[in-house]
């Protein structure tokens, strides 16, 4: 059974912004454009950062983290609250599209990655953060693609194995296989940069 959010568990006096997804998505069945773009700017760097760790290419993650919150609008008549978070939904589509690119022959350069701009000064820790960066990314982009979503939604999403498992069509049980072989792989190839890593991370 569909469960609904009541409109009126929103104070009206406060910011749209303020209210949760849940509520935003009640709106945009009103056909509540500032909903919308509430939502779109509420997750449009998660999704167009997990495309980007997916597809390690700048312009096709643009475009599937768009295609992504577009279909947020065209089926906001069919949203279900209650059935999974609006993230989970997203994070869903936006990994089912970058399976489909990544299967299509048009996308065999897909490795060639453009470095993103950083708006900090340059220096030696700078350039040597940039170069941590580039061996985690170059170790998850070589390790299976589910083990490299699993990993990418626990530790950049901090997700629970049960939400990954909602995400990825799959089991709680599959995720913490994939969980634990895509950890393995990941630290059979990164044993030289591991201390590094931690730091930076240890840093954040």
């Amino acid at each position: 059974m569909m469960t609904q959010t009541p409109l009126q568990s929103f104070p009206a006096q406060a910011p749209l912004s303020e209210a949760d997804d849940d509520f935003l998505l009640a709106r945009m069945k009103d056909d509540d454009a500032d909903a919308y773009r509430i939502l779109v700017a509420r997750h449009v760097d998660r999704a167009y950062a997990l495309a980007l760790r997916t597809l390690r290419n700048t312009a096709d993650a643009e475009d599937v983290a768009q295609e992504a919150l577009v279909k947020a609008w065209t089926h906001r008549h069919s949203w279900q609250p209650g059935r999974a978070r609006f993230s989970t939904w997203l994070y869903r589509v936006v990994f089912n599209r970058c399976i489909d690119l990544k299967r299509m022959p048009a996308s065999a350069n897909i490795e060639d990655v453009a470095e993103p701009e950083d708006d900090q000064p340059d220096s030696v820790s700078t350039i040597h953060r940039r170069q941590v960066y580039e061996r985690l990314g170059d170790a998850m982009s070589a390790i299976p693609e589910q083990q490299r979503a699993a990993l990418t939604l626990a530790y950049f999403e901090e997700m629970g194995n049960a939400e990954i498992a909602q995400v990825l069509g799959t089991t709680v049980q599959a995720v913490e296989s994939l969980l634990k072989r895509g950890r393995q792989g990941l630290r059979e190839r990164l044993r030289r940069s591991e201390r590094d890593i931690r730091h930076i991370f240890a840093e954040g």
